[in-house]
């Protein structure tokens, strides 16, 4: 009776071994990365944002040319790079040795480093830029035996069970020996257990001391090497073992660990690292080398003369590496991203399409289009120009704010979020969140629905500046006046955007009608509920910065919506392609109109509102743009675009209260900063092929009269253009009294 009792719960302990260990082992993070660095002849790069990339991807800068993956050496504008190649969604990029020059901005050539033949492109491994941790908050980077040091594997053994190949699952012979030296000295001094007991008892066991505990360790050991191959083991061990802890975060297996101590990957650890993590693995809290560094150094060398003991290395190499000191990075990587408003914008796409579990525990490798140079530019453009504005306005410290987001003109692809001047603070992200009224942003979606109608509205178009009156459908008349204050009488419409005139808006407005003001709009990319009042026409609609960046990145592209978007595609923990995001467009507005829009904010920043630009960027770094003020001074906008690159950037207070600033004198500064520095593009919008330019009257929108006024080109849409020449009027010219005789 008691054989059957002990079968079956033998069999019990069974098919608990194998249930879980041939199922999912672990609930794994999803990991984000931002874009791989691509490396192609006549790309635009500024050496020191190469090197900067490199910094961050944590390249070891050596002397002379790099032997091993994850170094780099720089000689001028010359780089030698060994990449560590990395498996992405589509394919596989080898790690290689190459080099790369600079001239004048661009790369100037690219080859392989040991090989006089050309190198088409190069991806450099993606940035880890954040993870979505499992409930529990462990964490780990799998490894498989075969990217582990084969020095790691014959150093663990050596230390922790070095009959590992010989035994079933337990070592009687350790046990036995355990036993006598520990009650020689009264306490626990050695421990009997074998990898794969150690490995049971953090994976199936509590830590519960007790006799029936060390039953089921001793039994599911045996078992375990029963059903399972060594290797299959030994990996499961290395990615299982408990190494340290980051905050909240436990860190699991060598993999994460050698990033969290060294920040490089395992095949790149030295001999000296090695055995720091072995050691370790006998107790991660008290050999803490941040902490302890002592007890971790004691502890590591005694690993190494373990190691030239068992002939894993040298006596000369053991002391060698004896005489290192603990080669650790000095602090814990940070326990959550360093990109939080990014990441947050990451996850709300992903949750379109993934259950929150999913991201917490499968595993996913989220692959972004986020460019770390272009974000960490702008965090630290708009959290030195707020500070500046902060106090030029002596506003209280700390009270005035901002939010940016930066997007690729080609494919609306996100390139960086700024969510407020503490880029590291993972709350209240305003370029998401921060609803505000937008101002005079909202024009050019006014003025694109009214050139959509060439032959009521061309840029030459007159329209009154003076006082207007809207009767509202509660029977109140609404009279909205111009910043100034002023009547510059009949202006044309370009003038009347470039100049950012209320009144002449309003007029247009009305004229078009509110519903099909609220209709272009919905198609330019705004899809919060737009309330069909008129003094919608001015601007007062709430919008989140990104809200207003889809509205300009549909300008940018010439009359083109593309859905903002930060996620390229997702993968799965086995590298099979989950989902791909590709690029959606569709033509919501002629290019023709679209055009013309564009070549008056064109204008907007060379002689209108935004021609501060005019004065602080190089001539080339030709853009369009808008800007926007609410009432009061209360909140400062600007949107632009260059040939490559849309951004918006709101300044304002969380309390919204005044500041001051307009949009021409506050967040355009913001845009102007990040600008001067950016590798953009200039604006050469395409000319359709209906558009003509023609030389029209300044004051009068008809055609030009040599003979009086003065002329500005403008673009129309053909069959549009004035017919008719200004007329000019000649005075009678006094004549001289002349004296006649009688």
């Amino acid at each position: 009776m008691g054989a059957l009792v002990a079968a079956a719960y033998v069999l019990k302990l069974d098919d608990q071994v194998k249930t879980q260990f041939a199922g999912k082992l672990w609930a794994l993070p999803a990991r984000v990365f931002a874009r791989p660095l691509e490396l192609y002849e006549g790309q635009t790069l500024f050496a020191s944002n190469l090197e900067k990339e490199l910094q961050l991807l944590n390249y070891t800068s050596v002397a002379g040319d790099p032997s091993g993956t994850g170094q780099y050496s720089r000689n001028g504008n010359t780089f030698k790079i060994y990449s560590r190649g990395f498996r992405f969604a589509e394919d596989t990029e080898s790690e290689r040795a190459f080099e790369l020059s600079i001239n004048k901005g661009r790369i100037s050539s690219l080859k392989h480093l040991n090989d006089t033949g050309p190198l088409n492109l190069m991806r450099m491994e993606p940035l880890l830029i954040g993870n979505f941790y499992p409930s529990h908050n462990e964490d780990r980077v799998l490894v498989q035996l075969e990217e582990v040091s084969p020095m790691l594997i014959k150093g663990l053994i050596a230390v922790e069970d070095k009959n590992y190949y010989d035994h079933v699952g337990i070592n009687p012979k350790s046990i036995m020996r355990a036993l006598l030296a520990n009650a020689k000295a009264g306490q626990t001094v050695q421990g009997g257990s074998t990898l794969t007991q150690q490995l049971v008892k953090n994976f199936y066991l509590t830590n519960e001391r007790s006799l029936k505990r060390k039953v089921n360790e001793a039994t599911m050991s045996l078992l375990l090497e029963l059903h399972y191959s060594k290797e299959k083991i030994l990996e499961t061990y290395l990615n299982e073992i408990y190494l340290g802890q980051n905050k909240k975060r436990a860190i699991h297996g060598f993999g994460l660990a050698s990033q969290f101590y060294f920040s490089r990957p395992i095949r790149e650890l030295e001999t000296d690292q090695i055995a720091l993590l072995i050691g370790m693995a006998k107790g991660a809290s008290y050999y803490d080398p941040r902490r302890f560094p002592d007890r971790a150094l004691e502890r590591r060398n005694l690993v190494l003369d373990v190691m030239a003991r068992e002939s894993v290395i040298t006596k000369e190499d053991a002391a060698l590496n004896k005489a290192k000191p603990l080669h650790i990075t000095a602090n814990a990587p940070p326990s959550v991203s360093p990109f939080p408003a990014y990441l947050e914008l990451v996850k709300s796409q992903l949750q379109r399409d993934y259950q929150e579990e999913d991201l917490r525990s499968e595993g996913l490798l989220i692959f972004t289009a986020m460019d770390p140079i272009v974000q960490l530019t702008s965090e630290k453009v708009l959290s030195k120009r707020v500070a500046s504005l902060e106090r030029q306005q002596r506003i209280e410290r700390g009270k005035l704010n901002g939010a940016m987001v930066v997007s690729s003109v080609q494919d609306g692809e996100v390139l960086s979020v700024v969510g407020g001047r503490d880029v590291r603070y993972a709350g209240y992200n305003r370029a998401m969140d921060a609803r505000r009224q937008i101002g005079s942003l909202v024009k050019p979606g006014v003025f694109l629905a009214a050139l959509e109608k060439p032959k009521e509205y061309t840029l030459s178009t007159l329209i009154n500046d003076g006082p207007v009156k809207v009767k509202l459908s509660n029977g109140e008349v609404w009279e909205p006046g111009n910043y100034d204050l002023g009547d510059l009488g009949q202006v044309t419409l370009e003038d009347a955007l470039v100049k950012s005139r209320n009144t002449p808006t309003v007029r247009i407005g009305i004229t078009m009608g509110m519903n099909n003001i609220v209709d272009k709009l919905h198609q330019m990319g705004i899809n919060s509920e737009i309330p069909p009042y008129p003094s919608v026409l001015l601007g007062a609609l709430e919008l989140s910065p990104l809200e207003v960046q889809q509205m300009y990145q549909t300008i940018a592209s010439g009359g083109m919506y593309t859905p903002l978007k930060s996620i390229r595609s997702v993968m799965d923990s086995f590298g099979r392609t989950l989902r791909r995001y590709p690029l959606n467009i569709k033509q919501v507005t002629t290019p023709e109109a679209n055009y013309l829009l564009t070549y008056a904010m064109n204008r907007v920043t060379k002689v209108g509102t935004a021609n501060y630009l005019s004065k602080v960027l190089p001539a080339w770094k030709n853009s369009a743009g808008k800007t926007g003020t609410t009432n009061n001074k209360r909140d400062s906008w600007y949107a632009g675009f260059t040939g490559q690159h849309v951004a918006s950037v709101w300044v304002g207070r969380d309390d919204n209260k005044e500041t001051g600033l307009t949009g021409g004198t506050g967040a355009i500064k913001v845009w102007a900063d990040l600008f001067k520095v950016l590798p953009t593009r200039p604006l050469k919008p395409l000319r359709p092929g209906k558009v003509r330019f023609v030389k029209v009257d300044r004051e009068t929108g008809l055609l030009y009269n040599p003979n009086c006024g003065k002329s500005v080109t403008m673009p129309f849409i053909r069959g549009t253009q004035p017919r008719k020449y200004r007329v000019c009027v000649v005075q009678a010219v006094p004549q001289p009294e002349v004296a006649v005789d009688q």
